[in-house]
């Protein structure tokens, strides 16, 4: 006899244990036939990160490769990454990084209930792909300083090394990132969970930290400028857009989600 099991669009993804049991008047026998992973699906039309376009999931889920710019608006520059989603090993890495938050760990039941919702995971993800929330973070960002006891962020060109490195030094932040290296490996880990995710770099960057949406900058009577403030304008960042639905909003929100993963101010 043959069977087929279909899961729901809306399944909860993750490692699942496969059991048969069979009842046979009072007599009740089972047996173990294997493990299964289970992932969103773009190819999917219920499912929430669904992509109709062949196309855009073949550059957004399984590129393994991409372009990444940086710089500032008058030299922009191209660097090469390696996401590498379909490495040895990527997959497990990535599902354990969803076991090791604070919010699996706050409450497990709670957090693997959410799990199919790409809109929870991808917070989750993000939370943990920086170091700061003390969550065994991937990586710990640093921007000034020096570098010479541990990785300069300008050489990481691909996800996999990152990652692999974070798991041998047993869920240990790994020494230094910042914002394209954030935005470069939480690339690999959505994509590999079946999130398509690209990157998005944009240049002369404000960062506002009041909330007021404005960049200010404060002159005394004279016109000399004052140091009161701490809003700034980047040479450039660079973060995520994810693709999935949002019931929650709308429709007129669904499509391209943004997500940083660099670790600024706290979001609630």
């Amino acid at each position: 006899t043959n069977f087929t099991i279909s899961s729901p669009a809306n399944a909860v993804i993750g490692r699942y244990n496969l059991t048969l049991q069979v009842t046979s008047g009072n007599k009740i026998f089972s047996r173990f036939l294997g493990q299964f992973v289970l992932l969103f699906n773009p190819w999917c039309p219920g499912d929430a990160v669904y992509m109709a376009n062949e196309s855009e999931r073949q550059e957004y889920v399984l590129n393994e490769n991409g372009i990444i710019f940086v710089g500032n608006a008058k030299y922009m520059e191209a660097r090469g990454w390696y996401y590498g989603q379909f490495q040895d090993q990527l997959l497990n890495i990535c599902l354990t990084m969803l076991d090791l938050s604070l919010y699996y760990r706050q409450d497990a039941a709670i957090d693997v209930s959410r799990r199919g919702d790409p809109k929870y995971v991808g917070r989750v993800i993000s939370s943990m792909i920086n170091g700061n929330d003390n969550d065994n973070g991937v990586l710990l960002g640093k921007w000034q300083g020096s570098f010479h006891s541990h990785e300069n962020p300008s050489r990481w060109d691909g996800s996999v090394v990152i990652l692999q490195k974070w798991r041998q030094d047993n869920y240990k932040p790994v020494q230094y990132g910042q914002c394209w290296v954030f935005a470069g490996v939480m690339c690999t880990v959505l994509r590999c969970l079946g999130i398509p995710t690209r990157l998005v770099s944009n240049f002369n960057s404000a960062h506002d930290v009041d909330r007021n949406l404005s960049i200010d900058k404060y002159y005394d009577s004279s016109g000399k400028s004052l140091n009161i403030g701490k809003d700034s304008t980047w040479d450039y960042h660079v973060w995520n857009e994810s693709w999935f639905i949002r019931p929650d909003l709308g429709a007129s929100y669904n499509g391209w989600q943004v997500l940083d993963a660099t670790p600024q101010e706290q979001s609630r």
